[in-house]
């Protein structure tokens, strides 16, 4: 299991309210991790991306969340390039909601 870095905890602190994120902390590392398709546990840099890419379309709703992990289990590339991380490595990092 890939741990949350601490700049995906801060993001999701910003789009979530407090009551929720437990559950969207849980969401991101049981669900959207190293048990994407085509991803191991040494790639920690890719699943960060998918990770934000996930949060930057759930714009802080749960339901949202859910179906872009759903989205993202089934092809994370999609979700890359709905967020617009997929053709820059570091793209990601310079969103900040």
């Amino acid at each position: 299991m890939i741990k949350l870095t601490e700049a995906t905890r801060e993001r999701l602190r910003r789009l979530f309210p407090q009551a929720q994120w437990s559950a969207v902390e849980d969401l991101l590392r049981e669900q959207c991790g190293d048990n994407l398709p085509l991803v191991k546990a040494t790639s920690k840099d890719l699943v960060e991306r998918v990770r934000f890419a996930v949060l930057k379309l759930s714009h802080g709703d749960m339901n949202q969340l859910q179906r872009h992990i759903k989205g993202a289990r089934h092809d994370w590339r999609d979700v890359l390039m709905a967020a617009g991380f997929a053709h820059r490595l570091t793209a990601h990092k310079e969103w900040n909601p």
